[in-house]
């Protein structure tokens, strides 16, 4: 068979379902590519990463992210430029610290800044322990790299008694 557009044969065969009847169109590689070429440069970008960047690099200027991007969470210790570049956040905290900075990030992706589905019953409580942990952790390693040892072995000593206590506090499991 020979392209639809010149006398090489045809080695692409495409079907677009637009209307209600397929269209087939039989192409060589080079009018294929030339075909194809515009609905790639449309493709949304591949990764959350490149959404994010493409989100935060509308309406801000450079002085602005590189700001931006020096605020860190004081509780995980994590900077908006480091969630920039892994796209995640380091603690539950982390919403509130850069809520105003997040929130057209998440409007645009959800559609809505309050979430509508379910949550687990003990939501609250392991909340607010999970970021204690995480900021306990935290001061833990800072204590451990100044090698104040006694300050690290309180805080440990913390942390496990927060580990032990949400494990007696948790509900007991359901008969199967």
């Amino acid at each position: 068979m020979k392209c639809q557009r010149c006398e090489k044969p045809a080695t692409f065969h495409i079907t677009e379902l637009t209307g209600d009847t397929p269209q087939e169109l039989h192409l060589c590689a080079d009018h294929a590519q030339a075909y194809l070429a515009p609905a790639a440069a449309e493709e949304p970008p591949e990764s959350f990463l490149g959404a994010l960047a493409q989100q935060f690099k509308v309406g801000q200027t450079a002085a602005q992210l590189a700001r931006l991007d020096q605020k860190a969470c004081p509780y995980c210790g994590i900077t908006f430029y480091e969630f920039r570049h892994a796209g995640r956040l380091g603690c539950p905290h982390d919403y509130v610290c850069f809520a105003e900075d997040l929130e057209p990030l998440i409007l645009n992706i959800h559609g809505a800044t309050e979430h509508a589905g379910k949550r687990p019953k003990r939501h609250a409580q392991s909340l607010n322990q999970q970021t204690e942990l995480i900021r306990l952790r935290r001061e833990m390693k800072e204590a451990v790299d100044r090698e104040d040892y006694e300050r690290a072995s309180q805080l440990r000593d913390e942390i496990r008694g927060i580990e032990q206590g949400s494990e007696t506090d948790s509900p007991p499991p359901e008969p199967a």
